[in-house]
């Protein structure tokens, strides 16, 4: 049951939201005014606090913007392990626009990521059927979320072009005791592209003895970034901003 501050929140939040996504909402635990919303996000001196609006949210998957009508993509967004979420604001703001629904995917980070693949596949499947004008999906995970995008790939029946991006994702395995199964062969209707940073300057990998990013996923594309973006090390976080401006 969603829970909010008052009566008068939760019919403000109904008003505002779609029913596509009222399942999708369930589980949210604070007042209309703190939700997320893309637009409303700062990516500028206020972004860690924006990062934290978007980590308060329950495990699920939850709409950032409202229903506009015309939209025929689906964007999602996947965070990693320990992540506090300012690293997602802009590269969603970016990569939003008129015709996209944007959403960000939260989930639990300290259990295998098999489950939240299956939640996640269900959940779009629920959005997509109340939304029969998407004809196309993109799913950014960065991290340990890439890793959980790429395992998402096993769950997802659904006959739609399918974009999965792996960022900077350890997807040789976290030595977690996890067993991540990587796609042997790809549906047809799934492209799967490989972000790497590289790996003495990624600081979630560079003490590893090797690079947890290099698997071999047929049909897959690889790109390797740059060493730099915007005049600074091209680490761990900033990964996501600079494939959103080169997608």
């Amino acid at each position: 049951m969603i829970s909010f501050k008052s009566n008068i929140n939760v019919n403000v939040i109904l008003i505002r939201s779609w029913l596509a996504v009222v399942v999708c909402l369930a589980g949210v635990t604070f007042a209309a005014d703190d939700y997320p919303w893309l637009a409303e996000l700062d990516a500028g001196q206020g972004v860690k606090a924006s990062g934290l609006r978007l980590m308060n949210l329950d495990p699920g998957l939850h709409p950032l913007e409202h229903n506009t009508g015309r939209a025929t993509k689906l964007l999602v967004g996947v965070h990693g392990f320990g992540s506090k979420g300012y690293e997602w604001v802009y590269p969603l703001q970016t990569l939003d626009d008129e015709n996209t629904l944007t959403f960000f995917h939260r989930w639990n980070t300290f259990q295998c990521s098999n489950n939240a693949s299956t939640d996640m596949a269900r959940s779009l499947g629920i959005v997509l059927a109340s939304h029969p004008h998407i004809e196309s999906v993109k799913i950014i995970g960065h991290s340990y979320g890439g890793l959980m995008a790429i395992g998402f790939i096993e769950h997802w029946t659904q006959e739609i072009s399918t974009q999965v991006h792996a960022v900077a994702a350890p997807l040789a395995g976290t030595g977690n005791g996890c067993n991540n199964k990587l796609p042997r062969v790809l549906p047809p209707y799934v492209e799967v592209t490989q972000w790497r940073t590289i790996q003495a300057l990624d600081n979630a990998f560079k003490n590893w003895p090797a690079d947890p990013q290099v698997v071999d996923i047929p049909g897959s594309v690889v790109t390797r970034l740059p060493e730099t973006y915007r005049g600074r090390r091209l680490g761990h976080n900033w990964s996501i901003s600079w494939v959103a401006e080169n997608i």
